[in-house]
This record gives structure tokens, C-alpha cells and sequence, in this order.
């Protein structure tokens, strides 16, 4: 079946860097996009980026534009997201999920169908 498995979450200190892995496997057919989300407690879900698998084209939320950058390894299915000059405000657990119906990639949530675990990101001094 479809698994979604997020790595790379941790404590890191206000400026500092971390990247987040999204390993993708089990899908009958291809994924279209993959986006990172996030959600930190008492708030939404925040769409944080999105990239497509055939095009590499990207979006990025207004909030992480410039620090984060998200990329993607086809050949081993895996989707990272490179975030620095972390603030606290970035504290959350941070899920990656698989759009696999071809459309206008984006960071509503409502494009994906497949959702990881999530993985807990702590921007603390």
C-alpha cells in the first residue's frame, strides 16, 4: 500500500538548519506532487511547499520563501525540504503528502491524497 514516511525532525536552535526527508512507495501508479504541510498547536494546517515530480516546478508559502527549499530524487522516490534560518514560529510536525491526480500542484491540502505520519520540528533556544 501507499506509505508516506517522513524523517529528519528534531530540536534545532533559532538560525539553525534542518532537512526533512519524504520517502514515497507503494503507489500503483505514479504521484503528480508532493507537498510538505505543517501544524503547530492551536493553529490550521499551513501548506509550506509543493513540488512536481515530472517538472520540478515548485510553490513555496510566503512564509518560508528564502529559507526553505524543497527538492526531489526520483530515481529513489524521495522528496526533501531544506529549511534554514529556522524560527521558533516554524515549530510544528511537519507531514509530506502525494497528489496523484494530475493538476495545478499547490498548498491547499485539498490536491493531496496520501498523507504521512509526520515528523515533530522544534525551533527552540
Amino acid at each position: 500500500q501507499v506509505q508516506l514516511v517522513e524523517s529528519g525532525g528534531g530540536l534545532v536552535q533559532p538560525g539553525g538548519s534542518l532537512r526533512l526527508s519524504c520517502a514515497a512507495s507503494g503507489f500503483t501508479s505514479d504521484y503528480y506532487a508532493i507537498g510538505w504541510f505543517r501544524k503547530a498547536p492551536g493553529k490550521e494546517r499551513e501548506g509550506v511547499s509543493c513540488i512536481s515530480k515530472s517538472d520540478g516546478s515548485t510553490y513555496y508559502a510566503d512564509s518560508v520563501k528564502g529559507r526553505f527549499t524543497i527538492s526531489r530524487d526520483n530515481a529513489k522516490n524521495m522528496v526533501y525540504l531544506q529549511m534554514n534560518s529556522l524560527k521558533p514560529e516554524d515549530t510544528a510536525v511537519y507531514y509530506c503528502a502525494a497528489m496523484v491526480v494530475p493538476g495545478t500542484i499547490g498548498i491547499t491540502g485539498h490536491e493531496y491524497d496520501y498523507w504521512g505520519q509526520g515528523t515533530q520540528v522544534t525551533v527552540s533556544s
